[in-house]
């Protein structure tokens, strides 16, 4: 179960941030004066597969509206004392808590995010970014895609403190990589977000059916049985991804 607990301030130290020795509760998310703690049987329940009426569900749905509502700076503060979970938050003000990734998950992301990253070094006209970023979409969700891309024409448009946090934008180009105990229909849901809040390409890429999804704004969702090499021109130039690399 979720529940809170005091935690102890001291009451001398400017800006009321937290004693530098105060330890968390084990297992804990820590949020202003309170502990939030997940209790060890979940924590060790989000690394399983959950089941609820018959799908896949390895994460925690946190409900905290009308009660709380978490700014982006409350929000970026916990998921930087919570590194071992990935914690996004729905346009409803819900938090999604996941766990980290597999071994065979977490060597398919890190392919994807290296052919990408290989390919901007090149290209010159973009950054990329990993999982562990989060972007503030318009419709007021923070979420992580699994790979990303924006131009450097709009991130340049950002301030160096709008670039330290969630950043305010949906990216231009994103990846998201459905591991064994995704929900597809969940992942299907994250790429329409992605697309009507304005990324111009998303690939669901399913690595246990070997299937990709193509999503562009106003254009159906197109499947891709078994595809070797996926282009992401013209949104991302001459960008492919070898997907004989992520496969296997």
């Amino acid at each position: 179960m979720l529940t809170s607990v005091p935690c102890e301030r001291d009451q001398k130290r400017v800006g009321g941030g937290p004693p530098a020795d105060r330890k968390k509760p084990d297992g804990g998310i820590v949020f202003g004066m309170m502990v939030w703690r997940l209790e060890r049987p979940i924590v060790n329940a989000l690394t399983q597969v959950g089941n609820v009426q018959g799908r896949a569900t390895p994460f925690l749905v946190v409900h905290l509206e009308p009660v709380l509502r978490l700014s982006d700076k409350q929000l970026y503060a916990i998921a930087q004392l919570n590194r071992d979970l990935q914690i996004e938050r729905n346009a409803w003000g819900e938090l999604i808590i996941m766990p980290p990734t597999g071994g065979d998950t977490g060597e398919r992301n890190a392919e994807i995010t290296m052919q990408l990253r290989w390919w901007a070094k090149q290209d010159k006209t973009g950054a990329t970014f990993d999982s562990s970023t989060g972007f503030r979409l318009p419709n007021d969700a923070i979420r992580s895609p699994d790979a990303a891309w924006v131009s450097y024409e709009r991130l340049n448009k950002l301030t160096q403190e709008q670039r330290r946090g969630f950043m305010p934008l949906c990216p231009d180009f994103v990846i998201e990589l459905r591991s064994p105990s995704d929900s597809l229909a969940d992942l299907q849901g994250k790429m329409r977000e992605y697309i009507e809040n304005g990324a111009k390409l998303g690939w669901l890429l399913d690595t246990e059916r070997k299937r990709a999804y193509i999503y562009r704004p106003d254009e159906v969702v197109q499947e891709v049985e078994n595809p070797v090499v996926l282009s992401a021109a013209p949104v991302l130039a001459d960008f492919a991804l070898d997907l004989r690399e992520v496969w296997w």
